[in-house]
């Protein structure tokens, strides 16, 4: 079971990187239940999670550092299968992925965001959403590497931009 200590970092799905402001006991139904309560480090804003369903919400550990390099695999991967859906239903399974709390899964969200934008205009909605996958990545990896979200950032934006260089070379290269 997850334990997690006053002050410790963690990641709620969809929110991002919290921190453990306290743990609190109230008293619901006749039973005392202990919550785990979670300031969300982009909004201020407060959540309560009952200690003995964490792992049910999808309250994690910070990814480890040996885990950043998967991430950046993911982002770096070219098969991108977007398929020809319409956008509505690939926001549909973009938000589902998002809300699993994975950063490996929000990573693919960014990432084929990102390279559809290269494409084709994004709607609204997936732009709202690259804003979001991008935001909750490098908030969580800026947290896990000790660093600021700044470097964070223009680490993703070169890795994304080489990758896009590199395949329009190689597709120039083709013709």
């Amino acid at each position: 079971m997850l334990q997690f200590q006053v002050g410790d970092k963690a990641v709620y799905p969809a929110q991002g990187v919290a921190e453990i402001v306290g743990i609190d006991q109230k008293e619901i139904s006749g039973k005392i239940q202990r919550f785990y309560c979670l300031r969300i480090l982009d909004t201020d804003m407060r959540i309560l999670v009952p200690i003995d369903k964490a792992e049910q919400v999808g309250l994690r550990e910070v990814v480890q550092k040996d885990q950043i390099q998967e991430v950046y695999d993911i982002l770096r991967e070219k098969e991108v299968h977007i398929d020809k859906q319409t956008w509505n239903r690939r926001y549909r399974g973009f938000m589902e992925k998002i809300k699993t709390g994975s950063l490996f899964e929000v990573a693919e969200v960014f990432r084929d965001l990102y390279r559809l934008k290269n494409t084709k205009t994004l709607s609204f909605g997936e732009r709202r959403m690259l804003d979001t996958a991008k935001s909750l990545i490098v908030k969580e990896l800026s947290v896990a590497k000790g660093t600021t979200e700044t470097k964070v950032e223009s680490e993703l934006e070169k890795l994304l931009t080489d990758d896009q260089k590199r395949a329009e070379r190689e597709s120039d290269e083709d013709d």
